[in-house]
């Protein structure tokens, strides 16, 4: 432990390491329940994967921004712990796979070293703030996103108010009204806006895909810029308390928007303003560090194939608003890359580009800032890296999750027909290499992570049963989703499901179809004038299975017969916690608020006490074999059988007690005044525990 923790200059990353390493040794030697330790292991980008004994760490990487010598970073830690392959996400991380729980500790020191975090990329926690890829270079932009997605990412890693939330919590950002960024689909999504000369956002809210797709209410249609943090801390404290806590199912902010209602919820967080210390964030763009072009004279190249030049030209290549510079998209298939190339790419943008990669939405890599007389030289030198490959963010570019390859929730291959969609549109339409009309994705289960259901063509793994009751691997076709711009959009409707080895056959019938009778609409307005029964009727007969093959119970991507295999998910953290631990990190969270109260840090110090007295009763009424939902829940049970009763004395209510976070400001009198409040509730209660054990 001692390499790493001296390497680290910033003492809280250092912490946060080295908490990481005790609390992965007292789980080793039995002192932590499996589910507690998952939970904070989530939290710090470690994520259990299908195969036995290794993890997966995720690497959060706000709004997709990745350096040259981070790339360089991940590279060497991806060949030191993992197997040196990088896979890109559809929210701009970047995942390894394969890494030994024990080495994940100084795997994390060694990106630290530059800059590279995997604090809350999983978990309970507000995830990675992801942007449109073109962010800055956007042609239509009113002004460059990634100074405000930025704050917001520093604003809440590590915020007290959004570390064990019932579940987790998405953040975007648009760039323009084309709203790259999805925001319709996000718990919290913002699309830039200027309105009398002032920058601000467009905010849309409880957006979300899963089982049960949800789109985002319109919260404001334009806030300013200054208000945008002091918003989403209202909005992370409602949820907070509020969320359901006890069905996991039912945990994310979609379900509490769709139980209380939009206004409702709007109260909520207005209820919630005494207790926001900064009313007004300024988030100043002199601060944002951009990328800074250079300037080189081009190298001489000899393009041997002017065509196919042209076509990548025409497939690949973006107009920056910054004259003479265009962004280059590299199609990544099914976002896995190598090691290897992550360097050569690394010294190829920092020598002849900005020195800065994005990672798109749609698990690519974008290049900025390319002088207009590098792109052949460009060309040359990515097509020896295998990386010029036409149709970026065109039809042919397929979008999937990992599925069965890794992923404990994975029902069928989505990798594996993914591939075999690509090679059906290379080979016969060719047409779609230049399409970007059509999208489609792909999921290994019902959770969305490849975001089918807002795909004009989605597919979902799914498992079938003959009435021998032999199972086969399946895929639900979906159709007619699309992002209408400006936070609207289609969601697809399920029409079919179908055997996965059909896949590709009910590909070609849409795509024929649409050749035939779409005329000049774009797919998701072709949908919608069909309708879902015609769909039904042209692909149902590929849904029955009495007349399946051998091939049929292999799956894409694979030569062994099919076995339906689903682990225990770990998106939402689920934690089943014991009393004992439950006290112990009341303890711990009164001295997380010490801290706090030390740096003056009075609002974080405020929220750390408030923890601690909601973990607390939490604690008492699971000694009573009571569960509550919410946060809200177990306060109000509280009072009722234990205030109330006369059990505990407390000389008021326990919700006077708590509430009080929401009625006076976060000064340092009451920041004291409320962690005593803190600790002399947790030895109540601790105390009232003891006896009735001593009783039992």
């Amino acid at each position: 432990m001692q390499s790493f923790r001296t390497e680290i200059e910033n003492p809280i990353v250092e912490k946060d390491i080295v908490e990481l390493a005790n609390k992965i040794a007292l789980f080793n030697n039995g002192k932590i329940d499996e589910e507690k330790f998952r939970s904070l292991r989530l939290a710090r980008g470690v994520y259990g994967q299908r195969q036995e004994g290794v993890q997966m760490i995720r690497i959060k990487l706000p709004y997709g921004k990745v350096l040259g010598n981070q790339l360089r970073r991940i590279a060497e830690v991806s060949d030191e712990y993992s197997r040196s392959r990088l896979h890109i996400t559809t929210r701009q991380d970047i995942q390894i796979h394969y890494v030994d729980l024990n080495r994940t500790p100084e795997l994390w020191a060694e990106l630290e070293r530059d800059d590279v975090t995997i604090r809350e990329a999983c978990g309970n926690a507000v995830r990675n703030v992801t942007a449109s890829e073109t962010a800055g270079i956007d042609v239509n932009e009113p002004f460059d996103v990634s100074p405000y997605a930025d704050a917001v990412f520093k604003f809440f890693l590590r915020n007290p108010i959004c570390q064990e939330m019932g579940r987790k919590f998405k953040v975007s950002f648009s760039g323009t009204d084309e709203d790259t960024g999805l925001s319709y689909m996000h718990d919290l999504g913002f699309i830039a806006k200027i309105e009398n000369g002032v920058k601000g956002f467009k905010i849309m809210l409880g957006g979300g895909l899963g089982s049960q797709p949800r789109h985002a209410d319109e919260f404001y249609s334009f806030l300013a810029s200054d208000k945008i943090i002091p918003l989403m801390e209202g909005v992370l404290r409602v949820f907070d308390r509020y969320g359901e806590r006890k069905s996991r199912a039912k945990a994310r902010l979609k379900f509490l928007l769709k139980d209380i209602g939009l206004e409702a919820f709007k109260a909520l967080v207005e209820e919630e303003q005494n207790a926001i210390e900064f009313k007004t964030v300024t988030i100043d763009e002199s601060n944002y560090t951009a990328s800074t072009p250079v300037s080189i004279v081009a190298p001489k190249v000899k393009i041997k194939d002017e065509a196919a030049f042209n076509l990548w030209k025409a497939t690949n290549v973006i107009s920056q608003k910054q004259d003479g510079y265009f962004a280059i998209g590299i199609k990544v298939l099914l976002g896995d890359f190598y090691t290897d190339k992550a360097r050569l790419l690394a010294d190829l943008v920092e020598k002849y580009a900005a020195g800065e990669i994005r990672l798109s939405l749609r698990q690519n890599i974008l290049i900025p800032f390319v002088k207009e007389d590098l792109l052949a030289f460009f060309y040359t030198e990515l097509e020896k890296l295998g990386f010029a490959e036409v149709g970026y963010n065109k039809a042919v570019d397929i979008t999937a999750c990992p599925g069965t390859d890794t992923c404990n929730l994975g029902i069928a291959s989505s990798t594996g027909i993914a591939e075999e969609l690509e090679r059906v549109i290379k080979a016969e339409y060719p047409q779609y290499l230049s399409n970007e009309d059509l999208v489609i994705k792909i999921s290994g289960c019902m959770n969305a992570c490849g975001q089918h259901n807002m795909a004009n063509i989605g597919f979902q793994g799914m498992s079938i049963r003959t009435k021998d009751k032999l199972v086969a691997p399946a895929l639900q076709v979906l159709l007619g989703g699309g992002n209408l711009g400006n936070g609207k959009a289609y969601f697809a409707d399920k029409v079919v499901k179908v055997p996965s080895r059909r896949g590709p056959e009910a590909l070609r019938r849409i795509l024929n179809d649409y050749e035939t009778n779409g005329g000049d609409l774009v797919f998701s307005e072709y949908y919608k004038e069909k309708g879902e029964k015609y769909f039904y009727s042209l692909l149902t007969d590929l849904s029955n299975v009495d007349n399946l093959t051998q091939e049929d119970f292999i799956d894409w991507g694979t030569e062994e017969a099919y076995v339906k295999a689903i682990g225990v998910g770990e998106c939402a953290g689920v934690v089943i916690d014991l009393i004992a631990t439950l006290f112990l990190e009341s303890d711990e969270k009164i001295e997380e608020a010490k801290e706090s109260f030390g740096n003056k840090v009075y609002s974080g110090a405020i929220y750390e006490a408030y923890r601690s007295m909601v973990n607390s009763a939490k604690a008492i009424l699971i000694s009573e074999d009571i569960k509550a939902n919410t946060q809200a829940g177990i306060i109000n049970q509280f009072d009722e059988l234990f205030i109330d009763t006369k059990k505990i004395d407390l000389g008021v209510s326990f919700s006077d007690l708590v509430y009080q976070i929401k009625v006076f400001p976060p000064t340092e009198e009451f920041a004291s005044r409320y962690i005593e409040n803190a600790e002399q509730f947790l030895e109540k209660v601790r105390g009232f525990r003891e006896k009735a054990v001593v009783v039992d």
